[in-house]
């Protein structure tokens, strides 16, 4: 299993309370670009620092499953590099010991790429779930191109 989450204006302390609420020990950060002017703490290197200090891993696979990308996702999705990135995912997921959660920032799954890369996983076995909040989750389904 693997969950999802978007960092969304959420404080760092409500994230990390949220983070530790489902076991995540494990942030994948698929944002394309990992900044934030107006939520700072949620830049690649301060977010990183913060959640090993809390006993979180983090990892940013943005450079191969960030969004944003010329042509749309989907057309994305078929390429050398989205394949090698899933891949590299499946091998993180699959080595944790403890739960992992591919993070973008926004809050609704479904108004984010994580669906698309959700959509492949669920394909290739995994079930995934969405943290939308500390007591509501989505468990995904993945959807025919």
């Amino acid at each position: 299993m693997v969950y999802t989450v978007g960092h969304s204006n959420r404080s760092i302390d409500e994230f990390i309370r949220l983070l530790k609420h489902y076991n995540v020990g494990t942030v994948i950060d698929v944002r394309r670009f990992p900044t934030s002017k107006k939520y700072p703490y949620f830049g690649r290197n301060n977010l990183s620092k913060t959640l090993l200090m809390e006993g979180i891993s983090y990892i940013w696979l943005g450079k191969e499953l960030g969004g944003f990308r010329s042509g749309g996702y989907l057309r994305y999705m078929n390429t050398e590099e989205y394949v090698k990135g899933i891949e590299k995912l499946k091998r993180i997921i699959n080595s944790s010991k403890h739960h992992v959660a591919i993070m973008c920032s926004e809050k609704l799954w479904f108004k984010c790429h994580r669906r698309f890369i959700s959509d492949t996983l669920v394909k290739q076995g995994y079930t995934v779930i969405h943290i939308i909040d500390f007591d509501k989750t989505y468990k995904h389904r993945a959807r025919i191109y």
